[in-house]
């Protein structure tokens, strides 16, 4: 193996499947077949017939169902996803690893086994994720079953879960799933930009609808279908209100059958495997950094970990912002893509670039840890067709906690520089547990079959501390969702047993 050889991105594939459960069993997806199906693609499109044989490493994205404490396996469990991917691949790697969770993954993997092949670990990666959801959902609700069950014999190395992505606090008030966290960023943005409660739908509704548009034109799109801003901006039956500011379209659809895989090799190998230049596409930087719990992060209108990880893989490539001629920024929610547009300096209402090559989570779809992994398969397709263009790729995981990006060409750089150690934030915000008044700080609404349940407010003192509450009074919930931003009013709380109750002063 040479050491000191430029990584060079060879082969990408994509898999997605429209399997519901409708029409009965047969032709139903698992996450290893989706996940087989884009890598035997993978494979095939790098053009050299002893690609296979040549896989020294596999990494598998972890799927949705090993990356929730306890969760359960409704159609079996594949207990060795990187093994069985081998056997179905007709590969054999002899390092097999199955990731940690987090939407950073697909790239995260790509920086390090990128610094890997570079320091002569390895010589030949194979990527691959998927997630059949769809699938399961469907299966359940027409009650058809299907078998995930399998395993292998083969070692690997598993990173399980990783760190917590929750504190207590935040836990005890309510903050349990994704909406409700990035209900929080998507209210501070509007509170910085002086954004109605309606003027903010309209703002996300304005960001993301050149999304759909994309994803009407995708063929592994899960819901290629166009919508209108005065759509995307109301609710409705078909756009029902979630969690405050966000309606369904706005939010991740995580209902995919979906796979994606890429393989890394040196460039020594793909000299020894006689793939073409037109086939290779170069990492020229990569960043990586991690934040905090969202309730002790100083800033919350913006993320500190994009802006670093951003910062990092264009300053390795010796590039700026202006000269990424394609973008993928990750877009589960608006304010991801507020917050990415912010840390490359972009103003998405003026600037003319594509901010997404998929047609973004909501509408290409949300598979999970895996979406990145179709941004870099449709960033590598388009700067074939594109030579020397320079593109970009952001993944995410958690609540903008964990960050990744990565910047491509098909130029070949003269040298790389392997990305560093990810970066952790050096500043929290010391909570408060006692009563206390303070400035509502940000907020979402959480919402059931009968409409709004409760308030989740972020409350600042004149101390600096910050103090999270929430309520489900009428009074309190009607403040909330009034036009006029309610941030900046002065708050009242409560503290009984590690929770906190407000009221409005």
């Amino acid at each position: 193996m040479a050491k000191g050889d430029l990584p060079v991105l060879v082969g990408v594939g994509q898999a997605m499947s429209q399997w519901d459960g409708k029409g009965g069993a047969a032709g139903a997806p698992s996450p290893l077949s989706l996940m087989a199906d884009a890598s035997k693609a993978t494979l095939a499109d790098t053009g050299a017939s002893g690609i296979a044989a040549a896989i020294d490493a596999l990494a598998v994205v972890r799927i949705f169902e090993d990356s929730v404490p306890g969760d359960r396996h409704p159609h079996g469990h594949n207990t060795n996803l990187p093994g069985t991917l081998a056997r179905e691949t007709g590969t054999n790697p002899a390092y097999l690893l199955y990731e940690s969770v987090g939407g950073q993954s697909p790239q995260a993997l790509v920086n390090e086994f990128a610094r890997r092949i570079h320091e002569g670990e390895f010589e030949a990666v194979l990527i691959s994720g998927s997630e059949a959801n769809r699938a399961s959902k469907g299966a359940r609700k027409h009650g058809v079953e299907i078998n995930w069950a399998d395993g292998d014999a083969r070692a690997f190395e598993d990173r399980g879960l990783g760190p917590m992505l929750l504190s207590r606090p935040e836990i005890k008030h309510g903050l349990v799933t994704p909406a409700y966290f990035y209900g929080l960023f998507e209210n501070a943005i509007a509170a910085r930009e002086g954004r109605t409660r309606s003027g903010q739908r309209r703002a996300m509704a304005e960001l993301f609808q050149p999304f759909s548009a994309v994803a009407a034109n995708n063929p592994y799109a899960q819901f290629p279908q166009e919508h209108s801003v005065e759509f995307l901006a109301a609710p409705s039956r078909e756009n029902y209100e979630y969690a405050d500011p966000f309606l369904k379209w706005f939010i991740a659809q995580d209902a995919v059958n979906q796979g994606a895989a890429a393989i890394l090799v040196s460039s020594s190998k793909a000299d020894a495997l006689g793939i073409p230049e037109g086939k290779r596409v170069y990492l020229h930087g990569g960043g990586d950094a991690g934040d905090d719990h969202i309730s002790v992060r100083p800033v919350l209108d913006r993320s500190w970990a994009m802006d670093v990880a951003v910062s990092r893989a264009l300053q390795q490539a010796g590039r700026r912002a202006a000269e990424m001629k394609h973008l993928d920024l990750y877009s589960c929610f608006p304010c991801a893509v507020f917050s990415g547009a912010a840390a490359l300096g972009i103003d998405p209402k003026t600037d003319k670039r594509a901010l997404t090559l998929t047609g973004g989570l909501p509408f290409f779809g949300g598979p999970g840890n895996n979406y990145s992994l179709h941004g870099i398969a449709e960033m590598a397709a388009t700067l074939r067709r594109n030579p020397g263009d320079f593109g970009l790729i952001l993944a995410n995981g958690g609540w903008m906690t964990k960050e990744s990006a990565g910047v491509y060409s098909t130029t070949a750089p003269k040298s790389f520089t392997p990305a560093e150690a990810p970066a952790k934030p050096k500043e929290q915000v010391t909570l408060a547990a006692e009563d206390c008044e303070g400035a509502l700080e940000t907020f979402t609404v959480t919402h059931g079959k009968t409409g709004p349940e409760r308030g989740i407010i972020f409350a600042r003192l004149p101390d600096g501390r910050r103090i999270l509450a929430n309520n489900a009074g009428p009074d309190e919930l009607a403040v909330l969702r009034e036009e006029a931003s309610p941030v900046g009013r002065k708050v009242r709380v409560i503290v009984k047993d590690e929770n906190g109750t407000f009221v409005f002063v």
